[in-house]
């Protein structure tokens, strides 16, 4: 059986490295129970060398939340995917929603997945709608935002692909996209890659749910929601949470 695809993203949290250790530490020891998930964890970028204790540890891989679409040069505050490939980095998160809205743009995504492909890295690209319209406005919207944040990638490299959908009304929302609907969403988002890559390539492409993850719902979301594992956001850095959600995913057969 594929394993689930659990990915926790701890944004800027938490504010010290003893905590992000601690945190971390839960994480690990939890996940080395478990038979049927696999666990990423991507931290603050300062603290992602600190917890690589042990290059390959199959337990927990580490993950970045950005990576820039150079592989060096004077780009200040920047980090390249080579860089993180080197320190033994294994998956990066691009095009998340709070990054869209500060202005990045399909075109300059687009640029960083490429670069994170050719490194080596998996690359989780965010996708989502802003809203949702009983005219379906919506789906093209999304069908053109997949479209555009993949234009500079070439289908050889499509392998390490995985696409986190994130409806942006969702996020930090009171409750996730009903199962049902997101079961819509994930076939939605697997044909519009088809459409663009082939059948044999989005089907073997990983689809995740993101949105007011928690511990109650992850269960119900990937077994009537049909999607490869969880993007979880602030249940990730809440330690008992984020043990009970890998619990209850780990549990589904």
């Amino acid at each position: 059986m594929k394993k689930k695809l659990i990915i926790g993203n701890w944004k800027m949290n938490p504010t010290t490295l003893d905590e992000a250790r601690r945190i971390f530490r839960s994480t690990k020891n939890t996940a080395k129970k478990l038979t049927s998930t696999e666990v990423v964890v991507c931290p603050p970028p300062v603290y992602i060398q600190a917890l690589l204790t042990k290059r390959g540890d199959p337990v927990v891989s580490i993950g970045a939340q950005d990576a820039y679409f150079e592989e060096q040069g004077s780009f200040t505050g920047e980090v390249s995917p080579i860089m993180l490939r080197d320190l033994g980095v294994t998956h990066v998160i691009i095009g998340h929603s709070e990054r869209r809205e500060k202005g990045e743009s399909d075109e300059v995504i687009s640029e960083k997945v490429a670069l994170a492909l050719e490194a080596g890295l998996k690359v989780v690209l965010c996708v989502g709608e802003k809203e949702r319209d009983e005219q379906g406005a919506h789906l093209e919207s999304l069908k053109l935002q997949i479209k555009n944040s993949l234009n500079k990638v070439p289908k050889r490299l499509i392998g390490k692909l995985i696409v986190a959908y994130e409806p942006i009304w969702a996020v930090g929302a009171k409750e996730a996209m009903d199962p049902a609907t997101v079961y819509e969403m994930s076939l939605f988002v697997k044909k519009s890659l088809a459409d663009a890559y082939g059948h044999t390539e989005a089907v073997a492409t990983q689809v995740l749910y993101g949105g007011s993850v928690n511990f109650r719902n992850a269960g119900d979301i990937i077994v009537r929601g049909k999607v490869d594992g969880l993007l979880v956001g602030r249940e990730s850095v809440n330690s008992d949470g984020f043990t009970e959600l890998l619990k209850a995913v780990d549990a589904l057969k």
